[in-house]
C-alpha cells in the first residue's frame, strides 16, 4: 500500500503540474552538464583535455621498453626518427576523444604504402592509418582514414604532401565478459581534415598486417601508439579527452 500511495501521489503532482505548465513536464533541470571551456579555435585543446603534446617536449611519450621517447623534436614538431620503434603515451586511455595533426614529407618518395606512412594505434591495437594519399592509390582500406585493413574511409579527405593535415577521432573501447569472451567490439567515428571518413564504424578487433582482426581480452585503458614505418612523418597538437 505504501509504494501504491507513493505513486499516485507522484502522478497526482506531475498531472497538477503539468496542467499549470505543461511544458515543464518534458524539462530536465539538474544535474546540469559541468563546464568546459572550449579553445579559441577548433584545433585548441579544451579545458578539461590532457596535452599529450604541445611542441615543448615528449614528457608524455616513451618507446615501448619504457626508456624515453626521442624522435627528433625540433621547432615544435615531433617528427618520426627511422628505425628508432614505436612510441606509446605514458598514460594508459579507453573511451576517448583525441585530437592529432600528422604531415608527410613535402618530399614525395615511393608510392602505395611506401609514401609517408605511419598510424595512430588506439589502446596500442587498433590502427587509424596515416599515409600520403594525395594522388597516392593504395588498397582502401589502407589509406589514410581507414581502419588499417578493417573499414575503408567513406572519401579521400588528403591534403598534399607537405601539408598539415588533422584527425579528430570518438573513440569507444571495446568491452569484455568476466570469461574474457567480447561484450561489445570498439567503436570509432574520425574527421579528417574536418570531413566524416568513419562514422560509427565497428571495430572487427586489434590490427593485422596478414590475417583476420582479433578480439582478446586485454585491459580497459592502454597506451596510445604512433608507429615508425620508416617514412619522416611528422606530428604535432596532439590532446585527449577521456570519456
Amino acid at each position: 500500500m505504501k509504494k501504491i500511495g507513493i505513486a499516485v501521489l507522484l502522478v497526482s503532482t506531475l498531472n497538477a503540474f503539468s496542467q499549470n505548465d505543461p511544458a515543464r513536464l518534458t524539462e530536465v533541470w539538474n544535474p546540469q552538464p559541468r563546464i568546459v571551456i572550449p579553445g579559441t579555435n577548433s584545433t585548441d585543446a579544451p579545458s578539461d583535455a590532457i596535452v599529450l603534446f604541445d611542441g615543448k617536449n615528449l614528457n608524455e611519450w616513451a618507446f615501448e621498453n619504457g626508456k624515453a621517447a626521442s624522435w627528433n623534436l625540433e621547432n615544435g614538431i615531433l617528427t618520426v626518427t627511422k628505425g628508432m620503434g614505436e612510441i606509446q603515451t605514458k598514460k594508459s586511455f579507453g573511451d576517448c576523444q583525441l585530437h592529432i595533426e600528422w604531415r608527410s614529407p613535402a618530399l614525395v618518395k615511393g608510392e602505395g604504402q611506401g609514401r609517408g606512412n605511419s598510424g595512430i594505434f588506439l589502446m596500442g591495437k587498433y590502427e587509424l592509418q596515416v599515409l600520403d594519399n594525395y594522388e597516392n592509390k593504395t588498397y582502401s582500406n589502407g589509406q589514410a582514414g581507414s581502419i588499417y585493413k578493417q573499414a575503408a574511409p567513406l572519401v579521400n579527405a588528403s591534403r598534399k604532401p607537405g601539408q598539415w593535415q588533422q584527425y579528430d577521432i570518438i573513440f569507444t573501447a571495446p568491452t569484455f565478459n568476466k570469461d574474457s569472451a567480447l561484450k561489445s567490439p570498439g567503436r570509432i567515428t574520425v574527421l579528417h581534415n574536418g570531413v566524416l571518413v568513419q562514422n560509427n564504424t565497428t571495430i572487427w578487433g586489434a590490427t593485422q598486417y596478414i590475417g583476420i582482426a582479433n578480439n582478446k581480452w586485454h585491459n580497459e585503458k592502454l597506451p596510445i601508439k604512433l608507429q615508425d614505418h620508416g617514412d619522416a612523418v611528422s606530428y604535432r597538437n596532439i590532446w585527449i579527452r577521456e570519456l
